[in-house]
């Protein structure tokens, strides 16, 4: 490890900034008492805004800006690196950015004028992920070496270039990790994990939400390049697995997205190939490229790229948070995709040896990448600036000449209100959407006014071409014939079908068409006036936001039914379990505030009528969380509180000492492996595995706490179970004690295993189930739906016993399952169960093998999981 040519010019530069008489700048040594990136040393999110305030005030190269809170409301910022110069004129970059970027129509001359005078906006977001504290760590490093430096080759770079450094992409995350770093520090836990998420929902995951935006954090991080200030590069910095490489670069690993201009990826590798050129050339060993990941899915950060942004993501080993971990060269090994041997190839040029390796080591890496990306930016202003209208005008183009030209979306849903939310959503990521003002026939349809309608001569056109369609995924091979390349992450996020929209698409241009279409200005939502007074609000039962309509009117103190039978008001049904929400005159204006939240307008019962209902009551819920980052229990969580549905979150080890039938009527099981569940600990192929969390946080409830949950059954509670966790409820179980001890086996089974034996393979796709008719928990569905799905578990029935019994609520179908993404045999599937009610006693279990709020994403599942919590 070469560290020492680093090291030696931060310190030649500390010295150059005192011989300039810039004193006043405060050192990050002096601030913080240490030298950032020394050993077992951390500093936390406030302290590191204290340093950039510092910053701010002292260096006119220097400018932080708030620009949002986190979902815990801290602040987020982005601090501006620059010349003087342009730090003064942000504003005007600002503009000449928005201009580029969506102006198809500059004049070349002006064009030529703005590329002249613009600069390149890299925006570098750090530590997004929490525990990989590096990136954040070395900011104050490099935010001094920039704004301190009068080497003449950094202060050119610091006139061409603008650098956007967010401190912290997840600032509640950082002082989670740094708190628990110290709480442990010194004692032989020392780098324990963190048990819990690093966010206040999605921990790791909030690096898959920047299509559905549903995280305070990303919508701030997203807005900067979806509408505000329009960088035309993007890096986001993390860190990765200790004992593998020690640093990736682009240019990633097939498969790479089919709507992305040819562009993008070459000035992605552009990027990369200088990277590892640099940092070779700083002493820096073991940096990769062509490795583990893919540039195929949208939701990370790197969403970007499908807004025109030349995007991209570095990767460091890490350590144990800031305690130094020492590899064996034995130990050093390679996984996935570009890399089959941790040895010297054309992707690790330069392979790392072993040794020590620290949290000062990844501070020099990061050092040197950045200074890497801001000299290429800086190298290749007016060709970056020009690419960024170029492809602006060549996206516009393309939507007019080539199919497919429109996606129509009709007004008339089976749920109007995932309408609103999808119009809302697009419009949030910067897509323009229009409205059809007149009836108008187009490729056999008959489209009415008030059809969405968003066309594809958009600069977003590759974003709004990848949300809108279904997913095909780009098959690709090692070599000819052989193993195909395996996705990194998902393969589906069609924004209507995940949500059960009804979406058109249209691959025949008309201009009558498009002369009767207006842009939607402003809020969008279908509300129209309610009348002066009414006794009740009736929301359909096919609406997701009628059940939050009905738990938010519970919460402010409203009276709350439920139909019990189909009811039919000025020709509009509202179906069996439709709510009915009680005006309240004492309650001012509680029940409009509710409707407009909602953004769909509800019937009105303006005379009293006789209704059959049943009163809604609100279950006591129980989530069942565990320590070990439980990212689906915290999109769990974040679905129930977006909805106003109270519950308790309850760890697997708390269950046993829990009055389970005293304090709840439901009990939820998000997807956690039995192992965790019973044990605290994970498993591979059979195998457990110590965790790396202290002994207090690393238990399971148990056969003591299972056998209080069946029996929490027996009594009459509801259990709603999901992904792994169902498998809880597989095999022999036991109630009871002595000669009051019961066995009995619940008439289900996962044949998942078998399948995927067979040849089954499903790496997260939308597949088609049907659902059981006039049903409890399928109330407000349509036939069948697409559920987000992994291939596991697949359940079939058995002939109940004694005191159980079973109805299948959802079953795959033997033909057309994959409507979108990618799957291998899915055929085997045909007439395997998804979805499962179980009777035990006097209660209900309701079992899911696919996940009902997969990362808040399958709107369309939302109202299964919901029936089954109202049971």
């Amino acid at each position: 490890m070469k560290r020492n040519l680093l090291l030696l010019s931060v310190t030649l530069l500390l010295h150059t900034s005192l011989l300039n008489g810039q004193t006043n700048i405060p050192v990050p040594e002096d601030h913080f008492k240490f030298k950032p990136g020394a050993d077992r040393m951390l500093f936390d999110y406030e302290e590191l805004i204290e340093y950039f305030n510092q910053l701010d005030k002292e260096s006119p190269k220097f400018k932080l800006v708030r620009i949002g809170k986190s979902p815990m409301g801290k602040p987020i910022y982005i601090g501006f690196i620059s010349s003087a110069e342009n730090i003064d004129n942000l504003d005007q970059l600002k503009i000449i950015n928005r201009e580029l970027a969506l102006n198809p129509e500059i004049p070349d001359a002006e064009k030529s004028k703005m590329i002249n005078e613009g600069k390149v906006f890299v925006l570098g977001t750090l530590s997004m992920h929490s525990g990989e504290v590096g990136p954040s760590q070395a900011s104050p490093l490099i935010a001094h070496q920039l704004v301190t430096s009068n080497n003449p080759r950094t202060l050119k770079w610091l006139d061409n270039v603008v650098y956007m450094m967010i401190p912290c992409h997840n600032p509640d995350g950082m002082d989670m990790v740094v708190n628990n770093y110290r709480k442990y520090k010194g004692t032989k836990y020392e780098g324990a994990s963190l048990p819990r998420v690093y966010h206040k929902y999605v921990g790791h995951d909030n690096n898959r939400d920047f299509v559905i935006l549903s995280q305070e954090d990303t919508k701030v991080i997203a807005a900067i390049y979806n509408t505000d200030w329009l960088p035309q590069v993007m890096v986001e910095k993390h860190q990765m697995g200790s004992t593998g490489v020690r640093y990736f670069v682009p240019p990633p690993h097939d498969p790479i997205a089919q709507n992305i201009d040819a562009g993008i990826f070459n000035w992605i590798g552009i990027f990369g190939h200088n990277m590892i050129k640099d940092m070779t050339r700083d002493g820096l060993s073991g940096v990769s490229q062509h490795y583990l990941f893919d540039d195929y899915w949208p939701g990370s950060t790197e969403t970007c790229i499908w807004k025109n942004v030349i995007g991209f993501l570095t990767e460091c080993a890490s350590i144990y948070d800031a305690t130094p971990v020492y590899v064996e060269p034995n130990e050093l090994n390679a996984w996935g995709k570009g890399l089959a041997e941790h040895k010297k190839g054309i992707n690790m040029p330069e392979p790392w040896e072993g040794g020590w390796w620290r949290l000062g080591d990844i501070v020099d890496y990061e050092i040197s990448s950045t200074m890497s990306i801001l000299k290429t930016a800086s190298l290749h202003r007016e060709d970056i600036l020009k690419f960024r209208n170029d492809i602006c005008r060549d996206e516009v183009e393309r939507g007019r000449t080539e199919p497919p030209f429109y996606y129509v979306l009709p007004e008339k849903q089976h749920d109007p209100g995932e309408l609103v939310n999808l119009v809302v959503l697009l419009k949030e990521h910067g897509v323009e959407v229009y409205r059809l003002q007149e009836d108008h026939s187009l490729e056999g349809h008959a489209f009415k006014n008030g059809d969405i309608v968003v066309p594809l001569a958009q600069p977003y056109r590759p974003f709004i071409k990848e949300v809108l369609e279904a997913q095909e995924y780009p098959v690709r091979h090692y070599m000819p014939d052989g193993e195909i390349i395996k996705p990194y992450d998902i393969t589906t996020w069609s924004l209507p079908l995940h949500r059960n929209v009804r979406s058109f698409e249209i691959e025949t241009r008309c201009k009558d068409f498009e002369a009767k279409i207006e842009k939607i200005e402003g809020d969008f939502n279908m509300l129209n006036s309610a009348p002066e007074k009414y006794l009740a609000a009736l929301f359909s039962v096919k609406m997701n936001y009628s059940y939050k309509a009905a738990f938010t009117a519970i919460k402010k103190g409203l009276k709350v039914d439920r139909l019990t039978t189909n009811l039919k008001i000025k020709d509009v049904l509202y179906p069996k379990g439709s709510f009915v929400i009680y005006n309240k005159e004492t309650a001012g204006d509680v029940l409009s505030e509710i409707v407009e939240q909602i953004g769909v307008q509800p019937g009105y019962l303006v005379e009293k009528i006789n209704i059959e209902v049943n009163h809604f009551k609100v279950p006591g819920i129980a989530l069942i969380e565990t320590y070990t980052h439980d990212m689906d229990a915290g999109w769990t969580r974040f679905v129930f509180d977006s909805y106003n549905i109270p519950f308790t979150v309850i760890h697997p080890q708390e269950i046993k000492d829990k009055d389970l039938e005293g304090e709840f009527d439901v009990i939820v099981f998000p997807d956690a492996s039995k192992s965790l569940l019973m044990k605290g600990k994970y498993s591979r192929d059979g195998k457990e595995y110590v965790s790396r969390y202290p002994p207090e946080y690393a238990k399971g409830m148990g056969k003591e706490g299972l056998k209080k949950v069946l029996e929490f059954v027996d009594k009459g509670g509801v259990v709603v179970s999901w992904g792994q966790s169902t498998a809880l409820f597989e095999g022999i179980m036991e109630i009871g004690e002595k000669e009051n001890k019961e066995e009995f086996q619940l008439p289900f089974r996962d044949v998942s295993s078998d399948l995927r034996k067979s040849g089954l393979y499903v790496p997260g796709a939308l597949i088609r189930v049907q659902l059981k008719d006039d049903h409890p928990l399928t109330f407000g569905m349509p036939d069948e739906i697409g559920v987000f799905y992994r291939g596991r578990p697949a359940f079939i029935t058995s002939l109940p016993r004694f005191d159980t019994d079973r109805r299948i609520i959802a079953s795959f179908p033997e033909k057309d399952l994959l409507m979108s993404g990618y799957s291998e045999k899915e055929k085997l599937l045909g007439r395997k169960a998804a979805m499962v009610w179980l009777k035990k006693g006097k209660g209900q279990l309701v079992i899911f093998g696919f996940n009902p709020q997969f990362r808040a994403s399958t709107q369309s599942a939302y109202k299964l999981l919901f029936n089954s919590i109202l049971l």
